[in-house]
């Protein structure tokens, strides 16, 4: 029968890898570049030889401890997440190290160097070597696919969680991809007692750590895990080149476009930790002059310690940012003493994004903005912060603290006896991921703010993943609805109101109730939750009113609809200083009708 072929994304490949390798708990939270992992599992799921649990997880620290005690069973698991999302998952993610586990446990933490699409370009690598947990660094879909089943193996060896770290441009490339069988492993779940293990007390760490030591020198030297040698032809003696990941599969095209493959011995680390001792004096014995290209850090720079290194150390190599095919030929050059590579001038840069045609988000910040001109606005990580262009984001850190960094704001300026208006806005999947916590936590230190929750019904920045309060899990399946409302009064909020931001003059006047309310004596944290679904659902939109918006001979042009409001189907006519609506881009939503100061803006009914 002939092997089945196909063009895979990379997460795509991971995910199909994770089915063939026989995993039965796949648990994630959504975060670019990792996303479609989880999602390939789903729509795959029917390939699986054995029954499946899927699930979209409340946060990242939930999806590793799901998958941790799945594993505790025999079966194999997986947790999914971005680097920031292991800073999430990091206390139980640096305790599995000494505990271990039984079943194979596989953390699959997709780095962004760069970054893309994230707060930092943290290096998993490096949490890996603080955590004391193996790490593999693939250079291709196809590798990473071949990585799963292969950890999974060694998981088990050695009952040590292991991580594959691949990064955007692994996630995101693709590749011919081979399949294979799925395992059918028939594993029944079987959880032995050991509370020396499981529940381990101080007393028994010590142990553990020693086993975690040794096994730690034992998986250093596996021999399908060492640096892999592409032999040169002596034309470049005792001069060697180290890479890994994606960089290695730039370096490997560099080297055949520049006519050196082949002529230059080249290694690539598989495993950038634990690496092997012995590598470390082969390098050392055997070369004089060893360049390393590695992302994001010189984790694997740090270990060789090699005398004649070139690297992020010594600045040969960009300390930030991706190493793509350009900086590495520049850095290539250096080395070798080749030509310096045609400078190509800097990316033009384009439109800068914005929140989409309709988006309910825009209404709720331009009313933010209206009601609170001088108000401190504190917001967090989703489509959502794309509040910043309409001046409505004032800060922007991790999931979860812009209500925390609201109720800081109050603090310091009520030091001060100063009472200025605070209006935090969070998503709906952010508050369920890490709201709630610093929400009771406002409320126990007594902070004056307005808490907006901008409820759109859907994980919108990752493409739309279930919530919580929508009654709907992983693959569609149905589940029990968690209501915002309740979970925001068990947190002793006394002011609660809902409204959909479409409704300007009602929201507004909710906003202007709230920050009364926060000014009263029995003031405490006030919260609106401002709901009105994504309309990048069609069944939104077709539920909405819907107009064909058209702008009359009154328009001013003073740009207001376009600058303040920021709706993408909005444009000038510079030469005309009028405003012109693009009807291909424009739902008729209506929600810019308001903003016009010269009522030039009208609705016809479709």
């Amino acid at each position: 029968m002939k092997q089945k072929i196909e063009l895979l994304m990379g997460n795509e490949a991971i995910g199909q890898g994770l089915i063939e390798a026989g995993c039965q708990i796949a648990a994630a939270y959504p975060g670019t570049p990792s996303t479609e992992i989880l999602q390939a599992v789903i729509d795959r799921r029917v390939q699986a030889a054995e029954p499946l649990h899927i699930e979209w997880s409340v946060n990242e620290k939930i999806a590793f401890e799901v998958a941790l005690a799945a594993s505790y069973t025999g079966k194999r698991s997986v947790a999914v997440m971005k680097q920031v999302g292991l800073n999430v998952a990091a206390d139980p993610f640096m305790r599995t190290a000494y505990l271990g586990v039984k079943g194979g446990m596989l953390t699959i933490v997709a780095d962004d160097p760069g970054p893309h699409s994230s707060q930092n370009e943290q290096d998993t690598r490096l949490f890996c070597l603080q955590a004391r947990v193996p790490v593999f660094d693939p250079a291709s879909p196809a590798e990473a696919k071949e990585l799963v089943p292969l950890a999974f193996e060694l998981s088990e060896k050695y009952e040590m969680n292991l991580v594959l770290r691949p990064t955007t441009r692994i996630c995101h490339s693709r590749q011919n991809v081979a399949f294979k069988e799925p395992l059918k492993l028939e594993r029944s779940a079987n959880f032995e007692k050991d509370p020396t293990r499981w529940a381990a007390t101080p007393a028994f760490l010590p142990q553990l750590h020693r086993k975690l030591n040794t096994n730690l020198e034992k998986i250093a030297a596996e021999p399908a895990l060492q640096p892999r040698l592409s032999k040169g032809d002596s034309s470049h003696p005792r001069t060697a080149l180290v890479a890994s990941g994606i960089v290695y599969a730039h370096l490997v095209d560099l080297l055949e476009e520049l006519g050196l493959r082949g002529r230059i011995d080249l290694f690539q680390v598989l495993m950038p930790y634990p690496l092997n001792p012995e590598f470390s004096k082969q390098l050392q014995q055997n070369y004089n002059r060893v360049l390393i290209l590695e992302e994001t850090y010189p984790l694997i720079e740090l270990q060789l310690a090699h005398p004649g290194a070139v690297g992020k150390q010594n600045g040969a190599i960009p300390r930030e940012g991706e190493l793509t095919p350009d900086i590495i030929h520049q850095v290539l050059a250096d080395f070798l003493n080749l030509p310096s590579p045609q400078q190509l001038p800097p990316p033009q840069r384009g439109q800068r994004p914005s929140l989409c045609p309709g988006c309910p988000h825009r209404a709720a910040f331009y009313s933010i903005k209206q009601c609170f001109p001088k108000g401190i606005f504190p917001s967090d990580i989703g489509c959502y912060t794309l509040g910043l262009n309409l001046g409505a984001v004032n800060t922007v850190h991790c999931m979860g603290a812009c209500i925390s960094k609201g109720a800081g704001f109050y603090q310091a300026y009520a030091q001060d006896g100063a009472f200025t208006t605070i209006v935090v806005t969070i998503g709906d999947s952010t508050f369920f991921h890490a709201g709630i916590p610093a929400l009771i936590n406002a409320v126990i230190q007594q902070a004056r703010i307005i808490v907006v929750v901008l409820d759109n019904a859907t994980t919108a920045m990752t493409g739309g993943q279930p919530v919580p309060h929508m009654g709907v899990a992983a693959a569609e399946k149905s589940t029990k609805a968690i209501a915002i409302e309740p979970l925001v009064r068990a947190s002793g909020v006394d002011f609660l109101e809902t409204c959909d931001p479409y409704d300007k003059e009602r929201f507004e006047r909710l906003l202007h109730e709230a920050d009364t309310y926060i000014r009263s004596e029995q003031g405490g944290v006030a919260v609106l939750i401002s709901r009105h679904g994504c309309t990048m659902d069609p069944a939104v939109r077709k539920a909405q009113d819907s107009f064909r918006v058209t702008i009359n001979d009154s328009c001013v042009g003073c740009r207001k609809c376009v600058e303040a409001f920021e709706c993408p189907a909005l444009s000038m006519d510079n030469k005309k200083n009028i405003a012109l609506v693009n009807q291909d881009r424009c739902i008729g939503c209506g929600t810019c009708i308001p903003v016009c100061p010269v009522n030039a803006i009208i609705k016809e009914e479709k």
